[in-house]
């Protein structure tokens, strides 16, 4: 692909106005941190980790919405390689962004929580632009994101991390399993299938 292809590429899917979003949703998430005090206590940190990759991978998800699907879908070389370089950076940038916000000593709340999280948030968002399409891929992981964080509060038991995963310390295997099963799985299907064309059946 050309330079010029790249760049109508990065322009098409509004790449420049995602990564200036991912910044500043950084910035907030620091500053959110901040005023919580999680240096006092990191159990503090639980909302930022929490809320902080999911709004990454909302605005992510809608990066993947395509004006021109029937294009893309009849295009000379396959777009597969498009859709992964796209999904890793933006994944990567978040996963380098996101953890400046929980910074400081070792704690179960920090940047491997954060950076577990957004590839979790992202492969479950990249599946709902499948099924859904990409306006609406946050849609899902909102509502999860919002009921396990209000269900996981105080259970303990051998299946939390497999349904809350997002909310165990950075050290449980089992959550970090899920998580990349989901960014896997996510990533997967969008690079075969691509977000669904908006107003489709199919």
């Amino acid at each position: 692909m050309t330079t010029s292809g790249l760049l109508l590429y990065a322009r098409s899917r509004t790449l420049p106005r995602t990564v200036a979003a991912l910044a500043a949703t950084a910035a907030l998430a620091v500053w959110a941190a901040h005023g919580l005090d999680a240096y006092l206590d990191p159990s503090r940190r639980v909302p930022v980790v929490a809320l902080a990759p999911l709004a990454a991978s909302a605005l992510i998800g809608a990066s993947l919405y395509s004006a021109s699907d029937e294009l893309d879908r009849t295009a000379v070389r396959p777009w597969w390689r498009r859709r992964l370089v796209h999904l890793l950076a933006l994944t990567a940038l978040a996963a380098a962004l996101l953890p400046w916000a929980v910074l400081g000593h070792t704690s179960s709340f920090g940047p491997p929580a954060m950076i577990r999280n957004t590839l979790g948030c992202v492969g479950l968002t990249a599946a709902s632009a499948v099924l859904l399409g990409a306006r609406l891929s946050w849609l899902p992981v909102f509502a999860y994101v919002s009921a396990v964080y209000v269900a996981a509060a105080g259970v303990d038991g051998g299946s939390v991390p497999a349904w809350a995963w997002l909310m165990q310390p950075a050290g449980e295997r089992g959550a970090w399993l899920v998580a990349l099963v989901a960014f896997a799985a996510g990533t997967v299907l969008y690079l075969l299938r691509g977000a669904r064309a908006e107003g489709t059946r199919d």
